[in-house]
């Protein structure tokens, strides 16, 4: 058994040296690459957040466990069930779904049209409100203490009473609804809430902890709460701003 294991070790050890944390671009001149997945990876690497550090491979149709790449190298997949189901279609081999500890040919391409369509650098894609929403919030916090210089852990989150975003600690700690608080204190600090409409009071809060804002989160029109006109004056966003 211990010569068994001796080998394997060995084996994990020099994959873990040469693949940790290191799938985020592929570097120039590394034959084990062709083109086309070296174009997909450093594409997204380039349009969308590096919150994942994805296995090298690039996943472009699949069949059962069979999955390939877009050169036609075969691979067996055996990390179907990490982070998310990989979905391989029988019947139609591209209509496959990858989990983000792959690449595959869809994304980075999706990553760069929408970077292009509105001018930002890259794009971090959620797929449910709650985490779109807990995503915006730590950015805001990141460019807060890194932009706006606000002090460490001193940032604000201005939001409205009668929202709706989600359950969770950070979304419920920005409700005014007892029923959706009672019971699961402490909520989280850094957040300031007002009226949904009452621009003096928002004006107020914008004056007061205009140093520490680092984002007013509303929405436009309430689904819970009804349909109502939000006002925010000029001055309001210019003090949260500067």
């Amino acid at each position: 058994m211990a010569a068994t294991r001796k080998p394997l070790q060995s084996l994990l050890s020099r994959v873990s040296r040469t693949s940790r944390r290191s799938y985020g671009a592929v570097a120039e001149g590394r034959s084990s690459s062709s083109s086309s997945s070296n174009h997909l990876i450093n594409l997204e690497y380039k349009c969308s957040a590096h919150n994942y550090h994805p296995v090298p491979v690039v996943f472009c149709q699949a069949k059962g466990s069979i999955i390939w790449d877009p050169e036609g190298k075969k691979y067996l997949d055996f990390l179907s069930a990490y982070l998310a189901v990989n979905q391989h279609s029988k019947n139609r081999p591209k209509d496959s779904l990858s989990s983000r500890a792959f690449y595959n040919d869809r994304f980075p391409i999706f990553a760069e049209r929408l970077t292009s369509m509105f001018g930002y650098e890259m794009v971090l894609p959620m797929n449910t409100g709650a985490k779109g929403v807990e995503t915006a919030l730590k950015l805001a916090r990141k460019w807060g203490y890194e932009k706006k210089k606000i002090p460490k852990d001193e940032a604000t989150i201005v939001s409205c009473c009668g929202c709706f975003h989600g359950h969770t600690l950070a979304v419920i700690s920005m409700s005014c609804d007892n029923e959706a608080t009672c019971g699961f204190g402490p909520l989280l600090p850094g957040h300031v809430k007002v009226d949904f409409g009452d621009d003096v009071g928002l004006e107020k809060i914008f004056k007061e902890h205009a140093d520490r804002i680092a984002g007013f989160l509303f929405e436009p029109i309430q689904g819970e709460a009804g349909i109502w006109e939000l006002l925010v004056s000029q001055e309001c966003i210019h003090l949260f701003l500067v």
